[in-house]
């Protein structure tokens, strides 16, 4: 076994944006003025409606709207801790980007993205230790990721001065008494911690109901890999490489796991995620045949959702770094889900979304629905936050593993 280090020897993360400097008046004027801009920039676009296309009617009530606040709310919460924008880092990262376009265009990736994705090493030396969890016999694994960005690549020795995300975490729950099914459950952006990712999935129904075993990795940058205060620090943030680079380490994370599973006896595997593990889910059925792949509440594009959600401030900051957006595009492509053809077999693709989503619109899960070539997908009358209250979206999962074949009938009994 590989014996890691407990608690690593501190933090390695570079505050950016002056954040070092939250104190001096200047800047709490500036975030005070952030704020506000949010503010208002999200009471404009509250009645926004959008293009409803192949979407069904969403009709408003009371109960709709305490969904969409609980939505607005926790925007409201990102908005507020986020780093305030700088022309400064702006430039930075666009000069990154461009140097990446002509690295990516002459070795082929823009042309084909997945022959970004390198195959990982079999995972061979990590860690278990049990995790003290109630009521769930749930265990901790941790191996050395070893993933490095490609040599060329911009950006690569700031991602590689993050020590603390050298380190993979995943949490597991397994029986022990034959080989059985597996399910990824990848958590939310500014997730991965146990209190926060074990609540987020039903995993006593998936574990003792259905019988399955389910592991629930810690994504890039997050939990106990996080590089600031908060959980995904500098993963969608203002360096755009930092994004390419999180997503691709994700993949090569998961296909590591998805051979242990696999070594572990795993009889079948699919994956289940929410919102930017929705994404993931997207991603990581784009690039590996899993039996079944479930994405809920997911974005499909990143950059778009960072200018959806941007107030005013923050554009002017981008428009006076003169940012490259389809630069930026076509480099991040690498790591999209719309640019690659998923290799999960149609009848075992499945999505779920909110009719008034507020983080992740509805016109992000019609885009990655209509490229998954129009799968069962399951409504529901909620936002991003909600989907926990609606029965329709636990009977999508019991549909989902039961027609991928990760449970049978006496499991589920």
């Amino acid at each position: 076994m590989l014996k890691l280090n407990d608690r690593p020897p501190g933090r390695s993360g570079i505050a950016t944006n002056g954040s070092d400097r939250s104190c001096e008046p200047s800047r709490v004027l500036l975030r005070a003025r952030y704020i506000a801009s949010f503010f208002a920039f999200r009471l404009e676009r509250l009645l926004e409606r959008g293009d409803r296309e192949e979407i069904p009617p969403w009709r408003p009530s009371l109960a709709g709207a305490g969904k969409i606040a609980l939505d607005e709310l926790a925007l409201a919460l990102v908005a507020t801790w986020a780093d305030l924008p700088a022309v400064e880092d702006r430039r930075r990262s666009n000069e990154e980007i461009i140097a990446a376009l002509e690295l990516y265009r002459t070795r082929g990736w823009l042309d084909d993205p997945r022959s970004y994705h390198r195959i990982p090493p079999p995972l061979e030396k990590f860690e278990v230790r049990p995790e003290p969890c109630i009521g769930l016999p749930v265990e901790r694994l941790r191996f050395a990721s070893e993933y490095e960005p490609y040599r060329e690549e911009p950006g690569r020795d700031r991602w590689l001065g993050f020590r603390e995300n050298h380190t993979a975490h995943a949490l597991v729950l397994r029986h022990r008494d034959r080989p059985r099914p597996w399910i990824f459950c990848i958590h939310a952006f500014q997730m991965g911690s146990p209190a926060l990712t074990l609540r987020a999935f039903p995993l006593r129904w998936l574990h003792r109901r259905l019988g399955l075993n389910v592991i629930l990795p810690v994504l890039p940058l997050h939990g106990p890999r996080r590089i600031g205060w908060k959980s995904g620090d500098r993963l969608l943030a203002a360096e755009h490489m930092n994004s390419v680079f999180g997503m691709t380490q994700t993949i090569w994370e998961l296909r590591r796991l998805l051979g242990w599973a696999r070594a572990e006896g795993a009889t079948a595997v699919g994956s289940y995620g929410l919102s930017l593990g929705g994404y993931t889910t997207a991603l990581f059925a784009s690039l590996e045949r899993l039996d079944c792949a479930i994405a809920g509440v997911p974005a499909s594009c990143f950059l778009d959702m960072e200018r959806r959600h941007s107030p005013p401030v923050t554009r002017r900051v981008t428009e006076r770094a003169l940012v490259d957006w389809q630069a930026t595009e076509r480099v991040v492509s690498v790591v999209s889900p719309l640019a690659m053809k998923p290799l999960v077999e149609h009848d075992r693709r499945f999505l779920f979304a909110g009719l008034c989503d507020r983080l992740a619109p509805p016109d992000h899960v019609r885009a990655l629905w209509r490229h998954w070539e129009r799968p069962r997908i399951h409504w529901y009358d909620g936002g991003h936050l909600s989907f926990r209250f609606d029965a329709g979206v636990r009977d999508l999962l019991g549909e989902a593993t039961r027609a991928s074949g990760l449970v049978c009938a006496e499991d589920a009994a």
